[in-house]
């Protein structure tokens, strides 16, 4: 087993989770002050409030939730990011809207 290192930073962050015991990866939720719009054919940085620190020399992959994409054709614009051992900034998902209609991104939500 791998030791990740997760670091809130600010205290209202809310933890990476698995959302059932089959999930294969742990849900990331957007942490904003303001609900964020994001038009059609637009991207928008949303923040995660949490670093990581990882071990040398492996990655964490940030993947798109299909609901997403199903759903508001909400998609990550880089899939799969990569996080680097290296990085210890604050994670943010690149949401991409691919649809016709505006999207709304709301603090707590769901997003990678």
């Amino acid at each position: 087993m791998v030791k990740v290192l997760v670091k809130k930073l600010d205290s209202r962050v809310k933890m990476p989770e698995y959302k059932t015991d089959g999930s294969s990866g742990m849900d990331l939720k957007a942490f904003l002050e303001n609900s964020i719009k994001i038009l059609p054919n637009n991207l928008k940085l949303i923040p995660t409030g949490l670093s990581i620190a990882i071990p040398e020399n492996l990655e964490i992959q940030i993947r798109p939730r299909s609901g997403l994409a199903a759903k508001s054709n909400i998609g990550i614009l880089n899939t799969p990011g990569t996080i680097d051992s290296d990085y210890r900034g604050e994670l943010k998902i690149i949401l991409f809207n691919h649809g016709n209609k505006d999207f709304i991104v709301n603090n707590n939500d769901r997003v990678a």
